[in-house]
């Protein structure tokens, strides 16, 4: 078994929020037509871990998902050539960590989120995925 990675993916809450995630108790993260984000959601395994990003309204991870289900073609494409995956809420963070917070981190600089800002599914190293878990609970 490898070790756990972990991902950042975002979602306009007014289309699909947290909420609307933990209501349904597990979602598919369809519809990414990037194809860096595509690699990122193909590489994914059950297990991995990733925060949940509110884009464009808010501009904060708000909570912890897990990956359920890895490996599908994306139920969107009748071409079936984008990837997608199935995740189940894990946690609300106590607070959210906000983008502008995130930015002003100097340990953070090198994130996929503030250096690729338009990537929908981004990898987050293991030392960012911890000292983001710390502003949420700082």
């Amino acid at each position: 078994m490898s070790v756990a990675r972990y991902w950042l993916m975002k979602s306009e809450p007014d289309a699909y929020s947290w909420d609307d995630l933990v209501a349904e108790g597990e979602g598919t993260w369809d519809g990414v037509r990037n194809h860096r984000a595509k690699n990122n959601l193909a590489a994914m395994e059950v297990g991995d871990r990733a925060f949940f990003y509110h884009s464009n309204i808010g501009k904060e991870i708000v909570g912890i998902v897990e990956i359920s289900v890895a490996g599908i073609t994306d139920p969107t494409d009748p071409e079936g050539k984008w990837a997608a995956v199935k995740v189940k809420p894990v946690e609300k963070l106590p607070k959210p960590v906000t983008l502008k917070q995130i930015k002003s981190e100097p340990t953070l600089g090198e994130t996929e989120l503030v250096r690729l800002s338009r990537l929908s599914v981004a990898e987050v190293r293991p030392d960012e995925w911890e000292k983001i878990l710390s502003m949420a609970s700082a």
